[in-house]
């Protein structure tokens, strides 16, 4: 097996939260630069709750009570900042405007660091614009982002998660929130330590650790207002975009298992999405998405094409708390990426078989 250390790249958000991100596939499986081509955060489409009357917080009594209350206020308040995402040794400075209105949820995003993106975010909707290109990448499908943080239920959590909340209280973006770790109860998945807003139970900083107990990402406000009138000009981007070319991501439902591949989830993994993305020179790939309700893992599927696959070992890659592993199974080429241990990917893809189906 040959083993790569990635590139630096940047993700403008953690799955954009522990997001999205959006992250660039290694090995050719999907075509790099494309903003809004692989949300490893997928969130059931659900519209924004009316605005309560306080936002004030009352202490949760358990996990689920006290995540439920961090993702409602990451959706429901108005808030507006700057964080940091720490990655695989890059630092990369995001502007995140959110506001709800009366037409639902809305979120504008700038990249401050590397080059100019911006993503203009409107309930199930995201556009990410690319000026040096002057396009429009378009999807429509719900990815949760910094400061949001599950991607399922969360009465799927305790069992994948222990809490421990810790006595002593940290200050972030002059703010005083509560620490909590989230230790994960096998060798499958990373663990997490989450601050939150002590007013509001805004997330503030979350942390990805590995199994030593070593930071491998951290995103962080370092700047914050919360619930505070936000002009809504600050909704708007940057550029004029009526001359740019629109490019809406091209995806259909498919049944991986009904097409014989017979893919294994890890304990406390479920499915949350499978579709086939139309890629550029009309390449078919087919991804599912396993969660475990913190915690995602994509799995891509590709044809094999001429003679790229003749000699091939399979290959792992690491950029921080996402690894990714490639193999080829058949007449297929597999690549398993998420923000999960090493040994959990390549465990997937080892394990997978395909079983064409009689015709």
């Amino acid at each position: 097996m040959m083993k790569f250390r990635l590139p630096v790249v940047s993700l403008p958000e953690r799955r954009s939260a522990p997001g999205t991100h959006f992250v660039l596939l290694a090995c050719g499986v999907i075509v790099a630069g494309l903003c809004l081509i692989q949300p490893l955060r997928v969130h059931a489409q659900t519209p924004p709750k009316p605005r309560p009357q306080s936002h004030a917080v009352q202490p949760a009594d358990n996990l689920v009570e006290l995540l439920s209350q961090m993702q409602s206020a990451a959706r429901d308040l108005d808030y507006s900042g700057v964080y940091v995402h720490n990655h695989n040794g890059a630092m990369v400075s995001s502007r995140i405007v959110h506001v709800i209105d009366g037409t639902g949820e809305r979120e504008r995003l700038q990249i401050l660091d590397g080059p100019a993106r911006e993503y203009i975010h409107h309930n199930n909707t995201i556009q990410c614009l690319v000026p040096d290109k002057q396009k429009v990448f378009i999807e429509k499908e719900r990815t949760d982002r910094f400061p949001g943080l599950l991607l399922s239920d969360p009465d799927r959590i305790p069992a994948n998660y222990e809490a421990r909340m810790n006595v002593a209280r940290q200050r972030v973006a002059g703010r005083e929130c509560s620490v909590t770790d989230l230790q994960a109860r096998d060798a499958n998945r990373y663990h997490y330590r989450i601050c939150t807003d002590v007013r509001t139970n805004l997330l503030l900083k979350v942390e990805t650790l590995n199994p030593e107990r070593k930071i491998v990402e951290q995103i962080v406000f370092t700047m914050v207002d919360i619930d505070k009138d936000v002009p809504h000009e600050l909704l708007a981007p940057s550029w004029d975009t009526k001359e740019w070319q629109v490019v809406e991501a091209v995806m259909e439902p498919v049944d991986l298992a009904r097409q014989g591949w017979r893919i294994p989830y890890p304990p406390g993994f479920e499915p949350a999405m499978q579709v086939t993305r139309t890629m550029r020179n009309d390449r078919q790939v087919s991804q599912m998405v396993l969660t475990d309700g913190l915690a995602a893992v994509s799995v891509f599927i590709e044809p094999v094409r001429g003679a790229s696959g003749d000699a091939f070992e399979s290959s792992q890659l690491e950029a921080g708390a996402v690894n990714i592993f490639r193999t080829r199974i058949g007449d297929h080429w597999m690549t398993v990426l998420g923000e999960v241990p090493a040994p959990t990917l390549r465990s997937i893809a080892e394990r997978t078989e395909f079983v064409p189906l009689a015709r």
